[in-house]
């Protein structure tokens, strides 16, 4: 079973309360064996995005549990006061398994967690740890590396362009992996940059694209965001696209070049197991193609059979760790080193990576 709700809806059930850590102790189930899951969107929930690869991880999970999971989606919430006090709510209501969607849900979603030792909390792109609450990230780098080598087989100018939600570590990686799988092609591909600093805004995102194509850049990366507008844009204009977390092939007959997308089922089937089995244990969750969370789809059929060969053969490497995608010699925007050669960027060195490779041609923002 599954309800999907907005923020007006569900405060509407809501008499005004506190967050006071008073609540009695719960049972891991409720009293008829099952579990309340809880998903929590900072954007609407719509037919492709991040939002929607999230709710897709979860039908494997009700496929395999049936009656002895109740899930309910919570859509459109706003991160900071608002979203903790309708976290606290679902897991006042019996939620026990809560799924916070949003980085800027964190600091809530661990508060939750610590005053509630039987509430088992996933919360994504965070970096926080305890007990029963794990921080969980696609590896989106590794296929976005994927999709810059076929951008540049497709590209006549050799300009890049990518539409790109907020400027944070996960979205930079995104960026700087699309660019370096380009320069793997054609070592002279360059990629500029817009930031909308938005997770959901349409019109914004629509306007950003057609700077892009404007500016020269004949294939578009949209870049975490919730909406197809960017999709639509590039195939009315001719201009290659490709985006993140889940397909939007339906949206660009033509000129769709692929998805780095997420399959979240086999982490959240693992984790709702642990937690029927009482194993659940926090830990950092940083997940792509080696277990099969990361993934690209939909490649389109103009990328040239001898880059497609070379895709492959890429995708086989980074697979099976032999081939990491920011293995040195890189160098930064500026043109100083970022990784050595012979060396390789550890995981703890990607999530917090704030600096941009050569070849991105758009400044960070302070």
């Amino acid at each position: 079973m599954t309800s999907t709700l907005n923020r007006r809806n569900f405060l509407r059930t809501t008499a005004a309360m506190g967050l006071a850590a008073g609540f009695a102790p719960a049972m891991a189930l409720a009293e008829d064996g099952t579990l309340g899951i809880t998903l929590v969107l900072p954007s609407p929930l719509g037919d492709v995005g991040w939002g929607r690869a999230l709710a897709n991880g979860l039908e494997p999970v009700k496929a395999a549990y049936g009656d002895k999971v109740k899930v309910t989606i919570l859509e459109n919430i706003m991160e900071g006061p608002d979203a903790d006090r309708i976290m606290t709510k679902s897991v006042a209501d019996g939620s026990k398994f809560l799924i916070a969607g949003s980085f800027g849900y964190q600091n809530g979603a661990l508060q939750i967690a610590r005053r509630n030792a039987d509430v088992s909390v996933l919360h994504a792109s965070g970096f926080m740890v305890a007990p029963n609450f794990t921080p969980f990230a696609a590896r989106n780098y590794e296929g976005t590396y994927l999709l810059g080598m076929a951008a540049a087989a497709l590209s006549k100018s050799g300009k890049l362009g990518t539409v790109s939600a907020f400027a944070i570590p996960e979205l930079i990686t995104s960026i700087n992996a699309f660019t370096l799988g380009a320069q793997a092609i054609n070592p002279a591909a360059e990629v500029a940059v817009v930031w909308v600093n938005s997770w959901f805004d349409p019109a914004k995102e629509q306007e950003s694209a057609k700077a892009l194509i404007a500016q020269g850049c004949d294939v578009i990366f949209s870049n975490a965001q919730d909406t197809p507008s960017v999709v639509d844009i590039c195939e009315k204009s001719g201009a290659y696209v490709c985006n993140l977390n889940s397909s939007m092939k339906a949206y660009a007959a033509t000129k769709y070049l692929g998805c780095a997308a997420t399959d979240w089922s086999p982490f959240f089937l693992e984790q709702v197991k642990a937690h029927f089995e009482g194993s659940f244990k926090g830990h950092n969750a940083f997940l792509g193609m080696a277990e099969q969370v990361e993934k690209v789809l939909d490649w389109s059929a103009d990328i040239p059979a001898d880059v497609m060969e070379k895709i492959k053969a890429r995708e086989a490497g980074i697979t099976s760790g032999e081939a990491p995608v920011f293995a040195g010699p890189i160098a930064k925007q500026d043109g100083s080193e970022g990784v050595a050669a012979g060396a390789a960027m550890k995981d703890e060195e990607i999530v917090a990576m704030d600096w941009h490779v050569k070849g991105v041609t758009t400044p960070l923002p302070n």
